[in-house]
């Protein structure tokens, strides 16, 4: 409850906030009534009344006015003093804000003792002086212009903060909060001005600390790479904080290795990581140890703060002569170093300076770097870890994920890879078939770093493992997609508490089989984007693939496949962004431009990255483009053979021919005829008409015998005293590779063989033809 001699609280504005019941027997106004009034149009209406002379008061009655302190904010308290004299000078006496009393010319007439303690200075040498003389001020011109603004137009100006200069006992700059109120008689005559001021130098200091807290918290750390850490960590403190911030970071940190343990040889190495001020010492990157004896050195050592004043008699300036030139350059007088550290581990150091006007550090000054710094630590070690994995993941890339698509043939290859910020994600493969055919593959997989890495490499090794069985895209997306269920499920077994358990797994695919003999590419999609085939003359084919799932999708629906001609000399395009075929944004050029059946591959593969560079399909995009060929028809035997055992030796004699006009020695071509005579002795055996050879001379030769026939032929182990079921073991044991590949009528069993230095081929005497069993 307010004491009994309580009149009115009246706020900085004026107004009435709390009316006494004394002022409700004085004025005659209920406190419901004078609650938000302005004061002066009530005492105008009292005095124009009579109340003032109601029973029990004099015109003579005394009050006491003094500001209070009302959460953050200052209010007048108007008290009874009755007619004890004492009362006012007790009051001004304990007041917290400081008071000057101004007359029209705003000259002080009265001080309080709050006054004296701010200005520092006796009330003697301030009475009758101007008021901004009571104050140090930075600008005192500026304050004189405000406060003859009220004491012209009577608006009050409230918690004005202004800036002082040193004053006795108080170093540095102080901050004052400032209030003008006009003062008037009863008859509204202006008698003068009521200033007040606080000093308010610890509370915003404390406001631009915590301030500077929520900048570096909000923009220190936004990216997972050290140099930008550090960039960042210098332009929110600068000048905020300091005007000149260095950041040094252990060099092997910068590379992604832990940390040392403190203290730290003087002989380790620290990398200028960012720089905010004037004058710099050394430039950004330049790696060197710091000199034993200085500060610096010293809280790599204990990761104790320091707070140094710089003077001309400092004796660790010597061990740094070009930073001693630089701190003397930019006049620098105050330094404060604190360590960048996180569990007993040394980061790196942070030096702050001040110069010029600037006020020195504190030991509050303290307080506020470690915190800095430790938000800082934590980020540059998060970034440290991020490049740990950034370096491992891209090892791995290096050695076990594909390089750049090896030269073939049948096409001409070249790819771009515009790797996203997580790292690798995306692959592309050309792998040589038998029969001089080419199977291209781009994929990419869901997540980041090592892990996608890792998977990456083994989807690459399934696809060569399952294009090495001779599969059609659709099958070999089948075969992938299990294969891809299975890293699935294994993930999805690990411990709950395992990272990687949580982390679902998508990959996406698309297969394309060209054929340089018969001029065709089947393709099948896993996911990804239809690709694009640009004819010679620059228009497109339409491919029409049906969008398969991606791998390993729920429902285990079909990649179905699609077959179409491409002259020589097509352009296939195959990518993993958004539609490469789709329209280009309004405004931008297309991604394959109306010349691209023609250009160059390098030079296509040029402009589609400057068409991707800066849009949405920049991160983890890759793009692989394959320019068809065909092989001559003087490297291609094809003949029909009848269903009889004729077949054979018209098949050895047409061979013979061929590959005597190939020019390949008689060891090649005795092997060659051998293979041959094994192979259609099966198919006249057991498969079914009509059956066909066909020789392809490409880096290999390769010889293929067709037939009607869905049965697989497989490796008979015949005995010692079987005369038949030797002959795919001698073709086994001839050939480089031989498989069976089937197509929508019959199948084909190929074998391949070098064509320089081909394998010892045993006597004819001494290697009876032998005869498979069907697979059954």
């Amino acid at each position: 409850m307010p004491g009994d001699d309580l009149l009115a609280l009246i706020d900085e504005g004026g107004r009435v906030v709390e009316w006494g019941c004394l002022a409700e027997e004085l004025f005659g106004w209920s406190a419901e009534e004078a609650a938000g009034q302005m004061v002066t149009a009530l005492l105008r209406e009292a005095a124009a009344g009579g109340a003032w002379w109601q029973e029990g008061f004099s015109e003579a009655a005394a009050v006491l006015v003094k500001p209070v302190r009302r959460g953050s904010s200052v209010v007048w308290q108007v008290r009874t003093a009755g007619r004890d004299a004492a009362g006012p000078k007790v009051s001004w006496a304990q007041s917290l804000v400081g008071l000057l009393v101004l007359d029209g010319r705003l000259q002080v007439v009265r001080v309080d003792a709050a006054s004296q303690g701010l200005r520092g200075a006796p009330v003697g040498h301030l009475l009758g002086r101007h008021f901004i003389e009571a104050y140090a001020l930075e600008d005192p011109g500026e304050e004189a212009a405000v406060a003859g603004g009220v004491l012209e137009s009577g608006e009050p100006v409230a918690n004005r903060l202004v800036r002082g200069g040193e004053t006795a006992g108080r170093p540095g700059c102080r901050i004052y909060s400032v209030s003008y109120f006009r003062l008037e008689d009863f008859d509204g005559e202006v008698l003068g001005l009521v200033a007040s001021a606080a000093d308010v130098t610890e509370r915003e200091r404390a406001h631009d600390r915590l301030a500077l807290m929520d900048t570096v918290r909000a923009h220190v750390g936004q990216q997972l790479n050290i140099g930008v850490v550090c960039r960042e960590l210098a332009q929110a403190v600068v000048p905020a904080f300091a005007g000149i911030t260095v950041v040094e970071v252990i060099e092997d940190v910068v590379r992604g290795e832990d940390p040392p343990r403190a203290p730290v040889e003087g002989d380790v190495p620290l990398r200028r990581a960012a720089f905010e001020g004037l004058v710099s010492a050394y430039p950004v990157g330049d790696v060197r140890p710091l000199p034993a004896g200085t500060p610096f050195s010293r809280v790599l050592c204990d990761l104790r703060p320091r707070l140094v004043p710089i003077g001309q008699d400092s004796a660790w300036l010597a061990a740094d002569p070009a930073r001693a030139d630089a701190i003397r350059q930019s006049a620098a007088h105050s330094l404060l170093v604190a360590p960048l550290a996180l569990r007993g581990r040394v980061l790196g150091v942070v030096s702050f300076y001040r110069h010029g006007q600037e006020d020195p550090f504190d030991e509050d000054d303290i307080e506020v770097a470690s915190a800095v710094c430790a938000h800082a630590a934590l980020c540059i070690d998060n970034a440290r870890r991020y490049m740990r994995e950034w370096i491992i993941a891209s090892t791995v890339q290096r050695r076990i994920l594909p390089r750049p698509p090896l030269a073939q043939s049948a096409v001409e290859i070249s790819h771009l890879h515009l790797p996203g910020p997580q790292g690798c994600d995306a692959w592309c493969d050309a792998i040589a078939l038998p029969g001089a055919r080419t199977a291209l593959a781009v994929g990419d997989v869901t997540g980041r770093g090592i892990v996608a890495a890792i998977t990456l490499g083994l989807l690459r090794t399934a696809i060569h493992t399952l294009a090495a069985l001779d599969l059609q895209p659709d099958e070999l997306l089948a075969r992938l997609s299990d294969t891809v269920a299975r890293l699935a499920a294994e993930r999805a077994a690990l411990p709950a508490q395992d990272p990687l358990h949580h982390e679902p797994l998508t990959a996406r695919c698309t297969i394309a089989l060209y054929d340089p003999v018969d001029l065709t590419c089947t393709v099948a999609c896993a996911g990804l984007p239809e690709p694009v085939a640009v004819l010679p003359d620059g228009t497109r084919a339409d491919l029409s693939v049906p969008q398969g799932p991606p791998l390993a999708a729920a429902g285990r629906a079909p990649f179905p496949a699609t077959t179409v001609g491409l002259p020589e000399g097509s352009t296939l395009v195959m990518g993993t962004a958004a539609p490469i075929n789709g329209p280009a944004p309004p405004g931008a050029q297309p991604l394959l431009p109306d010349q691209a059946g023609t250009m160059p591959l390098a030079d296509l593969r040029d402009h589609i990255a400057c068409t991707l560079a800066g849009g949405e399909g920049r991160n983890g995009t890759l793009v692989l483009l394959a320019r068809t060929k065909a092989l001559p028809e003087d490297r291609v035997l094809t003949r029909p053979l009848p269903a009889d055992p004729e077949a054979a030796p018209i098949a050895r004699r047409a061979a013979r021919r061929r590959l005597e006009d190939w020019g390949l020695d008689e060891e090649t071509a005795f092997t060659a005829e051998l293979i041959i005579s094994e192979l259609v002795g099966n198919a006249v055996r057991y498969g079914a008409p009509p059956l066909q050879l066909r020789l392809i001379l490409d880096r290999m030769l390769t010889c293929e015998v067709s037939d009607a026939a869905a049965s697989a032929p497989h490796v008979k182990h015949a005995r010692t005293i079987d005369e038949t079921g030797r002959g795919l073991f001698i073709v086994a044991s001839l050939a480089d590779q031989w498989g069976t590949r089937f197509q929508a009528l019959g199948k084909t069993v190929w074998a391949q063989q070098p064509t320089g230095a081909p394998r010892q081929a045993p006597h004819p005497q001494e290697a009876r033809p032998g005869i498979a069993e069907p697979r059954r």
